[in-house]
């Protein structure tokens, strides 16, 4: 897996697409190099990607993070906040571990707990560690938050196999979009590299909404 988020400045991820956002059409034009297509059905509808909010909403929000990643952390209660009160966002979770070894493990736990409805709940409690955590410190967070460790375990032993496929397609995904770092939102037609707050949530979802009915 590619780590070129790495060799990045948070602070000019931070600034980057503050206040603008990116058309998503951008991202896929055909000065991308041949090998690094882009499944749109996938991106948005891979049945094995953590979903959340309304799953007809009108809007389609994609984010791309990493559970070490300072600026996810920040913008992630934002993010679900709007989506709560809106009611009609679709939320789709795309776990892009590219810091560290333990953003790996923390993406694998936040997945093997979604075999046990619990992808949310872990979701939340991995973004409010700072640092980067140890094995057993996340795994006891997760205890915390109503996670079953037994079972959690026993689902990264018996369906490594699919995380792993998972976490790989998302790599592809957002390699073939170009995606420079951690977070990335997409919002319908949109690309936002940048950790935005709730207002700035709630103004890229109206850009998105009368851009649809534009249309």
């Amino acid at each position: 897996m590619k780590r070129r988020a790495l060799l990045l400045s948070a602070a000019g991820l931070w600034l980057a697409a503050m206040l603008s956002a990116a058309p998503l059409a951008a991202a896929t034009s055909d000065s991308r190099p041949a090998d690094k297509t882009l499944d749109v059905e996938a991106l948005l509808n891979d049945p094995n990607a953590p979903t959340a909010g309304n799953p007809k909403g009108d809007v389609t929000i994609v984010a791309f993070f990493d559970y070490n990643c300072g600026y996810c952390r920040k913008a992630a209660p934002e993010l679900e906040r709007l989506v709560k009160e809106d009611g009609n966002i679709r939320l789709v979770y795309k776990d892009w571990p590219i810091l560290s070894e333990s953003s790996v493990v923390a993406a694998q736990l936040a997945l093997a707990a979604k075999y046990q409805g619990k992808y949310e709940a872990a979701h939340k409690k991995l973004m409010t560690l700072p640092g980067r955590a140890s094995t057993e410190r996340m795994s006891a967070a997760l205890g915390d938050a109503g996670v079953d460790r037994a079972k959690l375990a026993k689902d990264l032993k018996t369906h490594a196999r699919e995380i792993g496929a998972l976490l790989t397609r998302n790599n592809e995904q957002a390699e073939a979009l170009e995606l420079p770092g951690t977070p990335v939102y997409l919002v319908g037609p949109y690309k936002v590299a940048a950790a935005l707050d709730y207002d700035g949530f709630k103004q890229v979802v109206k850009d998105a909404r009368a851009r649809a009915a534009a249309q």
